[in-house]
């Protein structure tokens, strides 16, 4: 990106942002966060009949569909969150300046992390949103009146979801680790500051 237009952002600080926090890192843990409850709550909905003597035991007291509606809301606020974490991404990336001549541990130059890591960002917006459509189908239309309000297919699929994100996330920490993309330490480091002294 151009340099100066930059400058007219009020400059870029140690991380190479216009602000002194990413944004991308912290919205991509809420949608992980976030997908992970719903599919562990989607498959404690499904399993119920096999906990419900423990929990009955614990003396807590749950209803099946309770399980499926933490499902259910949390992949929908899942596919949300993730146009924004993946907004923020694309727009971090392009202040990116990584070190050309680093090469991370998958053996992948800066560029090729970069370009996977977008591209794994839009499939995985594209598999998220995916999910919510099709688990909406499931709880509104398909399998509305059923006790098992989700498809065993649906939680495997989630469950490959999971490890794409696995996978999309170690390039992610391999910009910020090995690249110093948007470190702040990593930042201030090259300019010859302490971080220990100005992070505090």
């Amino acid at each position: 990106m151009n340099e100066e237009l930059v400058q007219q952002l009020g400059g870029l600080g140690a991380n190479g942002l216009p602000y002194a926090i990413p944004i991308h890192p912290n919205l991509v843990h809420i949608t992980l966060g976030l997908f992970i409850i719903a599919i562990a709550f989607d498959i404690a909905g499904n399993l119920f009949p096999l906990e419900k003597s423990i929990l009955n035991f614990l003396a807590i007291k749950a209803v099946r569909s309770n399980f499926y509606d933490v499902g259910w809301y949390n992949v929908l606020a899942a596919a949300i969150v993730t146009f924004f974490t993946v907004a923020a991404g694309f727009y971090e990336i392009m202040l990116a300046t990584p070190s050309p001549d680093v090469i991370s541990n998958w053996g992948l130059g800066a560029m090729e992390t970069m370009v996977w890591h977008g591209v794994g960002g839009v499939l995985l917006l594209a598999l998220i949103t995916g999910m919510a459509v099709w688990r909406g189908m499931q709880r509104f239309a398909w399998r509305k009146d059923f006790a098992r309000q989700v498809q065993w297919s649906y939680l495997l699929v989630g469950l490959v979801i999971l490890f794409i994100m696995f996978l999309q996330g170690t390039l992610g920490a391999h910009l910020g680790g090995e690249f110093g993309v948007h470190n702040t330490a990593d930042g201030l480091l090259k300019l010859g500051k302490d971080p220990n002294l100005l992070l505090k």
